[in-house]
């Protein structure tokens, strides 16, 4: 299957969450193709500096608000209709779920209602960025997109969790509905440069305190699971679910699945540290395995991930070893 580039110069594009990590990366690809961005961010967790070499070009407009709170009409960047709309923005760590659980709840029930309105009446081709949290603490393995998933809807994490899956409800409910063109894509884990060090995910967190010669806290056993994806991969295959026809889910991630014991000790050889691998008390409701399955991603958007764990955590380390100093 191959997908033509349906998004490209003249078009205009808003994504929220836009100075965020990987939001950020999908608006420098947006930026080269030709598009004209706006870029919502309330700043709550991301930042202007990952967009700070974007502020001079005139197809760039970054705007500073709350899309919980409705969109800012009153900005001129906003008075104009836009042919897509990306709803990347939430707070996303295990961080943000103890410390911003209204936000999060917030911008992934009103949020995303006020957005799939500008959308409808846009006529814009609407692109939900949902999660593989969605599937829980996973009995399916790799977890499918027809797995409805194994949530504790009161959990700590169930924040996020569940304003996702509202988000999912909601954007099916106004394709169906209101003949929305939409598409929701459930996103694995991702790293690369632009993550925050202190956001709580394992692999800054790694890496922050390898780099540090700290000992790398891995929670309980070390043998829960993660596939990681390098964010230019999943960037790619967002950017494959927008310029399709498809409305998903589709999951994004990649393959490559290790323990947490094998990804800590992998980062401490990739950064040539000498830290030591500890064990500290697991969070609730942390899942114990997660794994895409890839089949429709690669049958209706030709996706495949190509960077390796070793290549995009090198570059990920060098990142965070030209931060930190």
């Amino acid at each position: 299957m191959k997908v033509v580039e349906r998004f490209g110069s003249g078009h205009r594009v808003l994504v929220t969450g836009g100075a965020g990590f990987v939001p950020s990366h999908l608006v420098d690809v947006l930026i080269g193709r030709g598009c004209t961005v706006v870029a919502l961010d309330n700043f709550v967790t991301g930042s202007k500096e990952n967009v700070a070499h974007l502020l001079d070009r005139p197809t760039f407009t970054l705007v500073e608000a709350d899309i919980s709170d409705g969109l800012p009409t009153h900005h001129p960047a906003m008075a104009e209709r836009f042919d897509a709309i990306l709803h990347m923005a939430s707070p996303a760590s295990p961080t943000d779920f103890a410390h911003l659980p209204v936000e999060i709840l917030r911008v992934g029930s009103v949020g995303t209602l006020h957005l799939l309105e500008r959308a409808v009446a846009d006529g814009a081709r609407f692109l939900m960025a949902s999660t593989s949290e969605a599937y829980g603490d996973p009995k399916e393995h790799p977890q499918r997109e027809t797995y409805w998933g194994n949530v504790n809807p009161i959990g700590v994490r169930s924040v996020y969790d569940e304003a996702k899956r509202f988000s999912e409800a909601a954007t099916m409910a106004y394709h169906r509905y209101r003949g929305l063109d939409a598409a929701i894509v459930r996103i694995f884990n991702t790293y690369g440069p632009r993550m925050r060090p202190d956001d709580g995910r394992a692999i800054p967190t790694f890496v922050s305190q390898a780099l540090r010669g700290e000992p790398i806290t891995v929670h309980g056993t070390g043998n829960q699971t993660r596939s990681i994806c390098f964010v230019e991969d999943l960037v790619r295959g967002i950017l494959l679910l927008l310029d399709s026809t498809e409305t998903g889910p589709v999951n994004c991630g990649t393959e490559h699945e290790l323990s947490m014991r094998q990804l800590a000790e992998l980062i401490v050889s990739l950064s040539g540290s000498n830290s030591e691998v500890i064990y500290v008390t697991r969070s609730s409701d942390d899942p114990e395995m997660r794994r895409p399955d890839l089949t429709l991603a690669r049958e209706l958007l030709g996706y495949e991930p190509t960077v390796a764990p070793e290549d995009g955590l090198r570059r990920t380390i060098e990142y965070f070893r030209a931060r930190l100093g």
